[in-house]
């Protein structure tokens, strides 16, 4: 077989081009994310947009459980493929997607039964509470599909395979952009519409990404090599590192939700602007998030392969990669944040949403670089499966996130909840940085 680029030619090169196809695809799956929110935006009302405001840091949860947990249990993957020990590696990969197929089933139950619940006590204000719960409610019903579909995309890319995701990504992106106007506009199903294109949109893609993957790894010989279904093994040591890579990848979106409440208290109008900002803040952290998740895969492959000293070239390239995207997006917002949050609020019909908005896209544009340094030092101790510390570090992210929003909003007003950001990555980056410097990641053993 061709020799993995992970493990050969320079780092950082190495590193850029497998982290692109991810950065271009997550762009195209953020994308219609916010297309979702300008189409409700601009054809429906603020009030929708508020409603899909307000259930998106619910629903993002779930995906970012998706998405920790198929970086988590890839980390085995692509060991064994850096090991070139290709029938545990087909092993590997069948057990996380068995595994996860069923818990995607009972998050999905989870979801469509407590929603309204949840919404209630998250202060949902009541003129956009029944249209949050109808979104939710189609949401949780083809949640099973968005849920193996990331997790698929994780497999893909542990297999050093990032392309095939991205070509996924941009079938379902535009798919999705179709089905919204034909449902919105066409249709006039409001809320719904979006919700059920979003559905529709990424299970077909789920569907045939399946189909591919399962053709992908009957490539790697396994002659002399056992390939199981499933091993119960596999399931304790994925779980092992996947947990704590669930809770890095949720943080972001747990901060949201945890806060959302001291959002809603500050009404509809500021509801619909925050959201707006978070849309776009959401995009302007994929390169850093995409980044830190190839450090994972790049990590994991070469000490698969006992080539510590080329992890650490990595991580340092990578924070090269990060500073570059990091002033680039910071200049970017900070010359058109208005034009940007004019094309989710009208200016003069939302003054107070289109405020809130600029406010949040204008503070957290000068902090994105840090939210990519903690995911690359995050990505090199998960793929090495030192995952202890890192997943405290993240839970002292969270828990400043959390504290400040709540204790200082009453003080400061809503600007406290952006305020906690960076906070918390600069924390939780400093600890697993310090951490990753003890060398202690480079002697784990994670595989026979």
């Amino acid at each position: 077989m061709k020799s993995n680029d992970m493990l050969t030619g320079k780092p950082g090169k190495s590193l850029f081009f497998f982290a692109l196809p991810m950065i271009i695809g997550n762009l195209f799956q953020q994308f219609y994310n916010m297309v979702d929110t300008i189409i409700v935006g601009r054809f429906v009302g603020e009030d929708a947009l508020a409603a899909v405001g307000a259930s998106y840091s619910f629903t993002n949860v779930f995906i970012m459980v998706a998405i920790g947990g198929g970086l988590g249990a890839s980390v085995l993957t692509s060991q064994y493929l850096g090991a070139k020990d290709y029938g545990r590696m087909r092993t590997s990969a069948y057990t996380a997607l068995i595994n996860f197929l069923i818990l995607s089933i009972l998050l999905a139950a989870f979801g469509f039964c407590f929603n309204p619940a949840i919404m209630r006590a998250l202060k949902t204000p009541e003129n956009v509470f029944d249209d949050a719960v109808l979104y939710l409610q189609i949401y949780f019903t083809g949640l099973p599909f968005l849920f193996m579909y990331n997790i698929l995309s994780s497999t893909f890319n542990a297999l050093g395979k990032s392309r095939i995701p991205l070509y996924f990504l941009i079938f379902s992106s535009v798919l999705n952009v179709f089905l919204d106007l034909w449902m919105v506009l066409g249709w006039h199903l409001g809320v719904a519409g979006v919700a059920i294109a979003t559905v529709i949109a990424q299970g077909l893609s789920a569907v045939i990404s399946f189909l591919v993957l399962m053709k992908e790894l009957k490539k790697y010989p396994a002659e002399g090599q056992a390939v199981r279904l499933y091993d119960r093994e596999m399931l304790v040591r994925g779980t092992q590192i996947a947990i704590p890579s669930i809770i890095q990848q949720s943080i972001v979106s747990i901060g949201m939700l945890l806060v959302q409440s001291v959002v809603n208290g500050f009404g509809s109008s500021v509801l619909a602007g925050y959201s707006a900002g978070t849309r776009v803040e959401s995009i302007c952290i994929v390169p850093m998030i995409a980044t830190g998740n190839a450090v994972s895969t790049f990590t994991a492959q070469n000490l698969g392969a006992k080539q510590p000293e080329r992890v650490r070239q990595g991580l340092k390239s990578s924070f090269m990669i990060i500073l570059a995207f990091g002033v680039i997006i910071c200049v970017v917002l900070n010359l058109f944040h208005n034009q940007i949050i004019s094309a989710f609020i009208d200016m003069e019909s939302g003054a107070e949403a289109f405020a809130t908005g600029n406010a949040y896209v204008s503070f957290i544009s000068w902090f994105f670089v840090m939210i990519g340094f903690k995911g690359a030092t995050d990505g090199a101790l998960r793929g090495a499966g030192d995952v202890n510390v890192y997943m405290a570090a993240n839970l002292v992210n969270l828990g400043i996130r959390v504290l400040v929003a709540n204790l200082c909003a009453p003080i400061w007003g809503v600007q406290a909840v952006w305020y906690a950001v960076p906070m918390g990555w600069t924390m939780n980056f400093l600890i697993s940085f310090c951490w990753y410097l003890t060398g202690k990641w480079s002697r784990k053993q994670i595989i026979a």
